[in-house]
């Protein structure tokens, strides 16, 4: 079964809004490599949610794929912020999946932290310049992850 890593702000939203709402639409991704990794994600693939853009910026708990990839209805409402006037109601160009909760982890697991060990040297999280959204983790970096599970 595929892994994943989901990076979201979490005074936008974090793991403890995923878990009060229990499942939640991923959208608003506006990369075309981040959108095709979703389109990817299948039922019951197993989900890193990333805290970024904060103090403790980290792995802050574990999600799963809820509902597979379907158009992203935001693109088309013009108050909201992850509207794209380019894109076309017969051929959507964005895409989201559902999320639902599966742990929060008592902290965060820092991202100086896993770039710091050898092991996860290859993680596309840790390369320099990295910056997507949505991105693969092998089976390898997943099991390593949870044994640094604070």
């Amino acid at each position: 079964m595929p892994h994943w890593l989901m990076k979201t702000e979490p005074d936008l939203f974090s793991i403890r809004d995923l878990f009060r709402q229990k499942t939640s639409p991923w959208d608003g991704v506006r990369n075309y490599q981040a959108r095709n990794f979703m389109d990817q994600m299948r039922l019951g693939d197993t989900v890193f949610i990333y805290h970024s853009s904060c103090k403790d910026v980290g792995i802050a708990g574990i999600g799963e794929v809820v509902r597979e990839s379907y158009p992203d209805i935001s693109q088309f409402d013009e108050k909201s912020p992850y509207f794209d006037a380019k894109s076309d109601p017969a051929k959507p160009r964005w895409r989201r999946v559902d999320i639902g909760f599966v742990e929060a982890w008592p902290a965060v697991l820092p991202l100086a932290r896993l770039k710091s060990d050898p092991a996860l040297s290859d993680m596309a999280l840790v390369q320099k310049g990295s910056r997507l959204s949505v991105m693969p983790v092998t089976e390898q970096q997943w099991h390593y992850i949870l044994g640094l599970k604070p």
